[in-house]
């Protein structure tokens, strides 16, 4: 197989990005000569940028806030890419970007790492309306007999993405109703990237509801240890953020990633 002549993180901001850490240690272990890259690309020059990793036949990543509109960029991109509307993985074949969605198989993995096999008929809560939000429902929409109460900002954002999943998700007005009836509560948001803001406060939560949460950073983030002191099963988006990078791995080499030192290099 051909290596790419580039291997990039895409994003606005980057430089918080944990992925050059764990994915060029990656490389070093599997003997690949590439060093893994960030480039902080504003929405303005997206389309520009592309236009010089594809004549590079660059491979790599996409972070917000540019998923979506990324994949608009792309020649073609997977079905589970397509379903969700949103690219975060991308690699050239003959002078063309080809889009996937790697965060669908890396959410699902999360999951089932921190609190097991998704039980049947399962209320979830979403919070965000954005691309991360669609991987999201893309991986629920495989759960047996799973509901999501969606809730974004935008309300119109919101009503959109819930359309597109509507056999089992609904827009609701606010965090609150979201999740008022949830077992499993999931920030899609980038609240909690950084300062000690809260996507919702752990005290609305019931009773044995889980939480998990789409961002992370070095140490854990405020909402998932505030969600722990309450006594909740809580994880932060690390273990999504390792794994949907090693099946990126595996898209851009066609070899399995040593999935042990991606962990050992993110110290966890």
């Amino acid at each position: 197989m051909e290596l790419p002549g580039r291997l990039v993180l895409l994003g606005h901001p980057v430089s918080h990005s944990l992925s050059p850490v764990f994915q060029n240690a990656a490389l070093r272990s599997a003997g690949i000569p590439l060093t893994y890259e960030t480039l902080d690309v504003t929405a303005g020059k997206l389309g520009t940028v592309a236009g010089l990793l594809r004549d590079a036949r660059a491979s790599g990543n996409i972070t917000v806030p540019h998923k979506e509109a990324f994949a608009e960029l792309c020649a073609r991109c997977s079905p589970v890419a397509e379903r969700a509307g949103a690219v975060n993985t991308f690699w050239t074949e003959e002078n063309q970007l080809i889009g996937d969605n790697t965060d669908v198989g890396g959410f699902d993995a999360a999951i089932r790492r921190h609190f097991g096999a998704p039980a049947a008929n399962r209320m979830v809560a979403v919070l965000g309306a954005g691309g991360a939000a669609a991987a999201v429902l893309t991986a629920i929409e495989r759960w047996d007999g799973a509901r999501v109460q969606l809730y974004g900002r935008s309300r119109a954002r919101a009503n959109a993405l819930a359309a597109r999943f509507s056999r089992f998700t609904t827009a609701v007005a606010s965090v609150r109703a979201a999740v008022e009836y949830a077992s499993l509560v999931i920030n899609a948001t980038p609240v909690g990237l950084h300062g000690e803001d809260y996507p919702i406060d752990p005290s609305s939560l019931a009773p044995n509801t889980d939480a998990f949460d789409l961002t992370y950073r070095r140490t854990e983030t405020p909402w998932v240890l505030a969600c722990r002191a309450r006594g909740l099963r809580a994880a932060d988006g690390l273990s999504m953020v390792v794994e949907q990078g090693a099946l990126a791995f595996e898209r851009w080499f066609g070899v399995i990633p040593d999935r042990t030192v991606m962990w050992k290099a993110v110290g966890r």
